[in-house]
């Protein structure tokens, strides 16, 4: 080797170094066990790129992926959770003309999650439309008695999401977690349980801590977000994070909490997605 050739280099060496410890798989205590939804990324990173930072920065499953999507999962060692159950967020448990509709699609949905290795499949309430929340609660009974059935024998929890009705989705009816919790009371299986949003319970109700403590039992997985703005949970807004994940832990829950906010304009992703997943990691 010439001098020149030695100088050459040593001068590329440093940026070597530095791509190698960036690209380090980031190592986490993982008494959560977190994960993304695809949000975190931004809009333009390819899907495969976004499993490959997930998985480094120790992440466990990507939430609400496409089926051409989970071989690319499961080559990065993530779970392919959360994935479609029965209904849609405005149409869905509540409205009794779409039950052998959304029969149907957990008929199809809950053998192919337990196929997949997939914990969880998500459904909805619906909105209102005018539903009191008793009528509601009854009809969405009518539907889930009968799919939780499957999702018993599939070995598969359907997880209704939480969601506030203020801001985000207007009329949407399982917008109070007392409300989601009485009916997984009546559901009676533990393959029915809640998601349980962080960010829309915030603005529905607050007191997330008290809540995630007195009803555990019927939260199969949680969501995150800061509030306001749904954007990455900093100084800028209102919920501690370290001190939720903390409450989570605490309660023995063994299942995930994933990402779902959307970094702010001019954030890197990838560097913002390792200090969210850095904050919660209790």
């Amino acid at each position: 080797m010439t001098r020149k050739d030695f100088l050459v280099s040593a001068a590329a060496m440093p940026a070597v170094l530095s791509a190698q410890v960036t690209e380090q798989k980031v190592q986490r205590k993982n008494r959560i066990k977190q994960g993304v939804c695809g949000g975190v990324f931004g809009r333009n990173m390819p899907f495969e790129e976004r499993a490959r930072q997930a998985a480094r920065l120790g992440a466990h499953c990507y939430d609400l992926s496409q089926p051409e999507q989970w071989p690319i999962l499961k080559k990065h060692g993530l779970v392919p959770n959360m994935t479609a159950g029965g209904g849609k967020l405005t149409d869905a448990c509540n409205d009794k003309t779409l039950h052998d509709a959304i029969r149907a699609q957990f008929k199809e949905n809950l053998p192919r999650a337990k196929k997949e290795g997939i914990p969880n499949v998500i459904t909805f309430s619906g909105n209102r439309r005018g539903k009191s929340d008793e009528e509601g609660m009854d009809n969405c009974l009518l539907v889930l008695k009968d799919v939780v059935k499957l999702a018993e024998d599939s070995e598969v929890t359907i997880c209704m999401e939480l969601l506030n009705s203020k801001v985000d989705h207007k009329d949407y009816q399982c917008d109070h977690a007392k409300w989601g919790v009485e009916l997984c009371k009546r559901v009676g299986s533990p393959r029915f349980k809640l998601l349980y949003d962080i960010y829309h319970m915030q603005i529905m109700e607050g007191d997330i801590i008290r809540t995630i403590r007195d009803n555990i039992q019927y939260f199969g997985h949680f969501h995150t977000a800061g509030n306001p703005g749904r954007h990455q949970f900093d100084d800028t807004q209102e919920m501690n994070y370290k001190g939720i994940a903390q409450a989570i832990v605490d309660t023995g829950y063994t299942g995930f909490m994933s990402h779902e906010y959307s970094p702010s304009q001019g954030k890197d992703p990838i560097a913002t997605l390792d200090e969210m997943m850095r904050i919660c990691d209790v």
